[in-house]
């Protein structure tokens, strides 16, 4: 496997969290989820979210052997959720369900739940030529 991190996992990781985020992100269920979801819940999808991009990350893409590569699955793990992130809100403002100035909570809410499963996609992809 791979030590390093370049633009074809970039983008592979862009592509999976587009993927995923694409059939949610244009569900009104999902918008009218965050005008009512409480935080306590809204921390809770972003644990889920993280632990799940964890696990699969150590043992799909690093073989459960991160001895030696700690940083560089470290590094995946928040790069591959960031990225997620920035595709996620692209794709809302795109929708315009995206209301960063007038109501950031609302706009944070809805990214945090969409970035759920598209996290989980852009790690799957991005995993997918891995040895």
């Amino acid at each position: 496997m791979k030590l390093y991190f370049n633009k074809e996992d970039a983008s592979q990781i862009a592509v999976g969290a587009f993927a995923m985020s694409m059939p949610i992100a244009f569900t009104q269920e999902a918008w009218q989820m965050a005008e009512s979801l409480p935080l306590f819940n809204l921390g809770l999808l972003a644990i889920i979210s993280l632990s799940f991009l964890t696990i699969y990350t150590y043992y799909n893409l690093f073989q459960g052997n991160i001895t030696h590569r700690l940083l560089g699955y470290i590094v995946r793990i928040v790069v591959a959720y960031v990225i997620t992130l920035s595709v996620v809100a692209l794709v809302l403002v795109a929708l315009d369900k995206f209301p960063i100035i007038t109501d950031s909570s609302l706009a944070l809410k809805r990214l945090v739940i969409i970035s759920m499963p598209a996290s989980l996609g852009a790690i799957i992809v991005d995993s997918l030529d891995k040895e």
